[in-house]
């Protein structure tokens, strides 16, 4: 399975966008400070996650996420979690 990840920092009021093959190893990579564009975050939140068969769907949706309106679709998917 591939996995596109949302991972959320309050400190600055931005998402981390990514995929990967193994998410419990790419998020303690995070947590852990070792992915340079987080590791200034302070622990830096998952708030959203979706699995894949094919490692080109993955691929697909972690750019469009990456997008203007994959972000602003973002937000009003999860403005629940935003608020808290």
């Amino acid at each position: 399975m591939y996995y596109t990840y949302v991972l959320f920092s309050k400190q600055d009021n931005k998402f981390y966008i990514g995929y990967t093959a193994d998410l419990k190893r790419r998020l303690s990579e995070h947590n852990n400070g070792k992915v340079y564009s987080t590791h200034r975050l302070t622990m830096p939140r998952v708030i959203f996650y979706e699995a894949f068969v094919s490692q080109e769907d993955a691929r697909r949706r972690e750019q469009y996420f990456k997008t203007t309106k994959g972000k602003k679709t973002l937000r009003l998917m999860l403005r629940g979690s935003l608020r808290s």
